[in-house]
């Protein structure tokens, strides 16, 4: 499991790392919705997916509810279960794959900024490459930080 690139003292941070990465990495691969349900704020939430542009003109309002999201986050975690791993398991792809090295903070509100990397030969043959990042917008409600949103699925350069 990656190390959280922040320091102990800095509680914020993280926390929010916390969730954003073996929290939500162990549950995605389990296909566990509830385990990371509650690290989102239910009547704020929105996501918007990027399709991998960097043009805002072709971004989608596609996760307009949290219920949304999580189904498609769901099938996403299918999708994952059928994918021919060769040597590593669902998790270690992952885990392998993510990083968060920057969060900024101000106040109650937080912007944490999620890649995804990764090459590899997969079992068909096929080269299975990953290269994007997402945005989640955080605030912090009753003591704690919820997900209020994400830009998702936007390219990222290498």
């Amino acid at each position: 499991m990656t190390t959280c690139p922040f320091p102990a003292t800095d509680r914020d941070r993280s926390a929010i790392w916390e969730m954003l990465v073996p929290r939500d990495t162990a549950a995605f691969v389990d296909g566990d919705w509830d385990r990371v349900a509650g690290d989102f704020h239910e009547g704020g939430f929105e996501g918007i997916h990027a399709h991998r542009s960097h043009d805002p003109d072709r971004w989608t309002l596609a996760y307009p509810r949290l219920a949304d999201y999580r189904d498609d986050w769901l099938r996403m975690h299918r999708d994952l279960g059928v994918l021919p791993l060769v040597h590593i398991t669902p998790l270690g792809f992952i885990e392998a794959m993510t990083s968060l090295e920057r969060i900024d903070i101000s106040g109650d509100r937080a912007l944490a900024h999620k890649k995804f990397r990764d090459e590899r030969v997969l079992g068909d043959g096929r080269v299975a490459r990953t290269s994007q990042q997402s945005l989640y917008r955080l605030h912090r409600l009753a003591g704690g930080w919820k997900i209020v949103g994400f830009v998702g699925y936007l390219p990222l350069e290498t």
